[in-house]
């Protein structure tokens, strides 16, 4: 956050440290990954205006990221768990309002067909964000 708008001269080499944190659990408090979701949340604040042209690289580890929380069968307790989810809807939400709407656009379609509650329920959490 001390860089500010800066960040966007490191987005690239961040971009790829990001999509890597959030592909590997790291352990039952998964303390990296939210981590990695707060950086995220905090780039998206700072670089919205280049966030548009990373939004389908983003949005899919997003996406992915909400399927491996709720799928994993670990020992990750349950308030981590949510406060994985709630933090990967969070930065989802920021998407869509930096990138005027695209990201309900997208997601419709996964929203119709997801038959599972948690993340039809965080699905629903960008959805209905204004």
């Amino acid at each position: 956050s001390r860089l500010g708008i800066l960040i966007v001269r490191h987005l690239k080499r961040l971009e790829r440290v990001i999509l890597g944190y959030l592909e590997v659990s790291d352990g039952p408090e998964e303390e990296a990954r939210l981590g990695i979701l707060e950086t995220l949340q905090c780039t998206i604040e700072h670089a919205w205006p280049r966030m548009p042209c990373r939004l389908p690289v983003l949005l899919k580890a997003l996406l992915r990221l909400l399927w491996d929380v709720h799928t994993e069968q670990g020992p990750t307790p349950e308030p981590v768990r949510a406060a994985l989810l709630h933090r990967a809807t969070q930065c989802l939400i920021l998407l869509d309002h930096c990138s005027q709407g695209q990201v309900k656009v997208l997601l419709e379609g996964v929203h119709s067909s997801c038959e599972e509650n948690r993340v039809r329920e965080c699905l629903r959490k960008v959805q209905e964000s204004t």
